[in-house]
């Protein structure tokens, strides 16, 4: 596959999922300021916009990615990490903070995956079992993160 075909580009995000040490972390890093420019210009609804959006785009894509390269999974591909981050954030407001824990947060769910989404990562197939744990582990985050910030930074 061509390093400069669309599908290649979108799933590797621009090649940072071929960096060969931790490139989904990478790719959640290179993601943040994104997720700080979406939120300030569009708001919570802009991170649920464009997080959902690449949840769609990345489906296709990085099911068409693994069947080129013929991998269930192939870690180089890290679309999944740059929608389940933009996602992890939609329902705070952003702050130096709460990227840093929210990071933090989604990268420890997506690792260690605890249930259901140990299952999801072992059972569901194609570009939308690539996608979905990252969405569970954005939800896990997600809510982890509202929590802090109603009851814990709140009174801070």
């Amino acid at each position: 596959m061509s390093p400069a075909s669309p599908t290649y580009l979108i799933a590797t995000c621009f090649g940072i999922g071929n960096i060969p040490i931790a490139p989904g972390t990478l790719a959640s890093i290179a993601t943040l300021p994104f997720v700080y420019l979406i939120e300030k210009t569009y708001g919570s609804a802009g991170l649920l916009f464009f997080g959902s959006s690449i949840f769609v785009v990345g489906c296709y894509v990085s099911g068409r990615y693994a069947k080129l390269k013929q991998q269930t999974d192939p870690s180089s591909v890290v679309i999944d990490e740059v929608s389940g981050q933009i996602l992890t954030f939609c329902f705070i407001p952003i702050t130096f903070w709460s990227l840093v824990v929210g990071f933090l947060l989604f990268r420890a769910f997506d690792i260690f995956k605890p249930w259901p989404i140990n299952i999801a990562d072992k059972r569901i197939k194609g570009g939308f079992g690539i996608m979905i744990d990252d969405m569970l582990a954005a939800g896990y985050a997600s809510f982890t993160l509202y929590v802090m910030n109603r009851f814990v930074w709140q009174g801070v």
